[in-house]
This record gives structure tokens, sequence and C-alpha cells, in this order.
């Protein structure tokens, strides 16, 4: 198995140097976008079969699948929104071109251009006019079936899980509508939003184990915080009076993919209220 996937580093790093050897950058700064593979997906949904638009679209993706058809083949790319089929034919972009493309892997990152039509399937798909390598992929992804799905590694290399597993993404969209939800909602309701010390000279604030670390120019050990309370209690004794922070703690514990030793956590302090008034506050940013 290692020697399989040391020879297929191998090959991409050969085609790499091919596209070197070629005067072509396989590591551009920059390409312009005009659309997403969901924008052109709907903005295209009734487009007939046969017909083709007018206008010239731009699209940069991750190439998922590939398959050729002599002087003609079709690619996959996916995007941050989606997945969208693209057409490539040697008569359209030259000889040139195409053999390169031909030699392009699943993995490469490419900008097309090119007009949308339907095929007989009634798929959406970009006839691409041309075509620009953004990077080179010199790492195969996971086996299409069999690939990512170990649990414990899916969690350590989540960029590749993003890659292969496109409805995780919607996990983390989701969370950043939670968090934008609920700070939202405090702002709203007059607490002020803070950012408290990682590094503590003490440990305090949970009943956990703390990272250790040192300052060298202070010459004095400080502990990576374990929850942020204190500190927020300290503003509250300051006169603050509604107090909330979203951040990272950091407890040097157990780890699985259940169990992160670094999570985000949220505290909030309001002073001359009860357990109840908390209780409703918390039901309320559920609710909302």
């Amino acid at each position: 198995m290692a020697e399989e996937l040391n020879e297929l580093l191998k090959v991409r790093r050969e085609k790499l140097d091919e596209l070197k050897a070629k005067g072509i950058n396989p590591f551009p700064y920059r390409y312009e976008k005009t659309h997403t593979a969901a924008e052109i997906l709907k903005q295209y949904e009734k487009l007939g079969e046969g017909e083709e638009s007018k206008e010239t679209v731009s699209l940069a993706g991750r190439i998922m699948t590939k398959r050729g058809h002599g002087r003609a083949s079709f690619a996959t790319l996916q995007d941050e929104t989606g997945r969208i089929q693209i057409y490539s034919k040697q008569d359209v972009i030259g000889q040139d071109k195409y053999d390169v493309y031909r030699r392009l892997d699943i993995g490469d990152i490419i900008g097309v251009k090119g007009h949308i039509f339907k095929t007989k399937t009634k798929e959406i798909t970009i006839r691409v006019a041309d075509f620009e390598i953004l990077c080179k992929s010199l790492h195969p992804l996971p086996e299409k079936w069999h690939g990512l799905q170990d649990k414990e590694l899916r969690y350590r290399e989540r960029y590749v899980d993003l890659m292969v597993n496109p409805g995780v993404k919607e996990v983390f969209v989701k969370r950043s509508k939670i968090i934008s939800l609920i700070r939202k909602y405090l702002e709203a309701k007059g607490f002020l939003e803070v950012d408290t010390p990682i590094l503590n000279v003490l440990q305090g604030g949970a009943a956990a184990k703390p990272f250790e670390t040192y300052h060298d120019a202070l010459d004095m050990p400080l502990f990576m915080r374990i929850a942020p309370e204190l500190y927020l209690k300290r503003l509250v004794v300051g006169g603050f009076e509604k107090v909330f922070e979203i951040g990272r703690v950091f407890r040097n514990e157990g780890i699985s993919y259940k169990h992160n030793p670094e999570f985000s956590i949220i505290e909030i302090y309001q002073a001359y209220v009860d357990y109840n008034d908390i209780m409703k506050l918390t039901e309320d940013i559920i609710v909302a």
C-alpha cells in the first residue's frame, strides 16, 4: 500500500515538472470568477435540452471525477457551494491545451470559462472554451467509495473530510450561524462581548486539568485557561452588569472524536439576577 502511494506521489510530481517545463504556472495567485456552482445550477435550471447560454461564465473548483472519450471528456468540479459537470473538447480548446487537460488528476483545482448547456440526460454542464490550472494536487484524494471512513482520522484531517464528504460543510455553516445568532441576540439584550486572557497565572474556573506553558520574558509558569469565568466575574465586579464571552478553552484530558481538549465555550454573567433569569435567557436563546 505504501509503495503504491509513493508511486502515485512520484507520478504527480512528474506531472508538476511537466507543467513547469511547458511554462505553465501550476500555482497562480488569483483567478477571476463570475459564478459559483450553485449559482449556475439555479440560474440555468430552466435551460432547455440542446440550448446553450449566450453568457460566458467563469468558475473555479476541484476536479472530483474525470472520464475521457478520445477527443472529448467530462469532469465534475466541486467548489464551496456544490458540484457541476464540465465538458471539454479538443477541437474547442486546441490540441496543446487538451493534452494538458488530459494529464490533469483528481484533486487538481482548475478555473474554466465557457457557455452553459444541458445534456441529453438534462444535466447542466459548462462547455469549456478555456481553462487554467490553479493548483496542482500532489497527493491523491481518498478512494471514492472506501476512502475516509475512520471517524478518528476524519476529525484529525478535517480538510480531507471536507473535500470528499461535502455534507460535512453544513456542520461548519450551521455552527457559524448559531454563534452569530447567539451573539446578536445577547447584544440586542444589552450584553457586552469581551475577550479575557487565555494565559492565566492561576488555574481556576472549572474542575479540570490545565495545559501548562512558560513565559520566558516574565520568567514564570502560566496555564492555558480551562474557563473564562474568573475574569468575567472581575468585569462584573468592575461595573459591567451584562457581559459574555465566546472563546476557546483548553483542558488537558482524554481525547476522541467526541471529546476535544480544545473547544469553544460561551459564558454569560449578569448582575442583579438569579438562576431563574439565566434559565429564561438560555431558553430564549435556544428558541431564537
